[in-house]
């Protein structure tokens, strides 16, 4: 890459560290990219759809949580999410719940069929990463033999 030269007065670190956040954005903009399509291509969610109901997932379906505490973890911003849970629950996918101690609080869940669907959308996403980040995850096993097989998408 040709630097301008104002940019010689970055030290070596200021530059590393550039070079390794542009490294890390461009990583994670062709991971989503792929997910964004094959997602969509076979499932008719977007990344940041499956990301959300697999969130909601992992909670207890006695432990259901508020908008608010879902977009903690969500690549989206609160407006975003409950514009996109509208959508979900319209695909009867998610629904939701008023909180009966505080009105304004709204709980989101899996319905069936959004369980239905994520499961189905997982192999996928999982595949899909396998193949974008063939590195090993920190703190995995040394042992070939307990990696997880990579499956095919079409499979």
């Amino acid at each position: 890459m040709c630097y301008d030269p104002a940019m010689e007065t970055e030290s070596p670190l200021e530059r590393a560290l550039v070079e390794q956040w542009r490294e890390l954005i461009a990583r994670k903009t062709r991971v989503w990219n792929a997910l964004e399509t094959e997602l969509d291509k076979r499932h008719g969610l977007s990344a940041s759809e499956f990301e959300v109901m697999d969130q909601l997932a992992e909670y207890d379906t006695a432990c259901l949580p508020r908008v608010q505490e879902l977009a903690l973890h969500c690549p989206v911003t609160q407006s975003a999410l409950s514009r996109m849970i509208g959508r979900l629950e319209g695909q009867n996918l998610v629904f939701r719940k008023l909180c009966d101690a505080d009105r304004r609080g709204v709980y989101v869940g899996l319905t069936d069929d959004g369980l239905t669907r994520l499961e189905e959308a997982r192999r996928t996403h999982r595949s899909v990463l396998a193949a974008e980040l063939p590195d090993k995850p920190a703190g995995t096993e040394a042992d070939p033999a307990a990696e997880p097989r990579r499956v095919p998408v079409d499979a």
